[in-house]
């Protein structure tokens, strides 16, 4: 899969979009996702949710108008994208991010009545 960005020049080019290593954790109220994305900034992230489906993008391409950095063979340009389908424990409307040294990190809260809970049995 390959994603085609333009240059400041008008010139376009194909770059590899890969899909990031993602660890999920799970609390009884929160799940946490956290997904490697070397060489991408928060500037260059971009999170999507449609219904119960959040789709994580990010881009090493820097912004349009900023010079190019120097890139080695070793890190070439690339895209990230991955896509997950969230159950109906999770509180989209309180769903965060953070961004910080390639690594995103989600915190996605449950819905209070989807914690886990004891059930008293009661007699007769």
């Amino acid at each position: 899969m390959s994603e085609q960005i333009e240059k400041n020049n008008n010139e376009k080019r194909e770059i590899p979009v890969v899909t990031p290593k993602v660890d999920i954790m799970e609390t009884e109220t929160i799940v946490y996702l956290v997904a490697e994305m070397p060489g991408v900034s928060e500037k260059n992230v971009d999170i999507d949710l449609q219904g119960n489906n959040l789709t994580i993008r990010g881009s090493t391409v820097p912004d349009s108008g900023q010079a190019e950095p120097t890139r080695s063979e070793y890190y070439p340009e690339k895209a990230y994208e991955r896509q997950f389908t969230l159950g109906n424990s999770i509180d989209l409307a309180n769903i965060s991010a953070n961004m910080k040294d390639g690594i995103l990190r989600l915190t996605l809260p449950k819905v209070k009545e989807h914690s886990p809970r004891k059930i008293e049995v009661k007699c007769c």
